[in-house]
């Protein structure tokens, strides 16, 4: 590695320090996406819930680190804090002026974990006590109607 000269501390100074992936670390709270465990989105984040995904990773590992959206109100935020206040997990609420990021709560670890499927939801299920309308519509039931009579 060679060592800083002039232009690296005036590119410094004047840019802030380089930083791996910023636009994934804005993304996802300050962190990069390898290292994150479970991701909740800000509307998911609004519920009055608290996901039993996030209580769980928070309950198994201590070593996780909560990052929370400042662009949240707090009063949505509380139950997350005190959530990893009991678990004795450290929390960070990030507040980006330059950028909301759609996530409300990332769950991630400090190292990378590159775990598939971080993000928690759920499927809505269909209810399949309705019946179906099985009659196409169209212009060939335009002329179905008009022959009928």
């Amino acid at each position: 590695m060679t060592k800083p000269n002039m232009d690296d501390y005036l590119q410094q100074g004047i840019h802030g320090a380089k930083e791996i992936k910023p636009e994934e670390r804005k993304k996802f709270l300050g962190t990069i996406r390898e290292r994150v465990e479970f991701a909740l989105t800000q509307s998911q984040v609004r519920e009055n819930k608290v996901y039993k995904e996030i209580e769980e990773a928070c309950k198994k590992n201590n070593k996780v680190h909560m990052y929370l959206n400042g662009h949240v109100s707090y009063r949505f935020l509380s139950k997350y804090v005190k959530l990893a206040s009991a678990n004795n997990i450290e929390y960070t609420i990030v507040t980006n002026k330059d950028y909301n990021s759609d996530l409300g709560l990332v769950l991630a670890l400090d190292h990378a974990i590159d775990k598939e499927d971080i993000y928690i939801g759920y499927k809505v299920n269909t209810d399949l006590t309705q019946p179906k309308n099985t009659e196409k519509k169209g212009l060939f039931s335009l002329f179905k109607k008009s022959f009928k009579k």
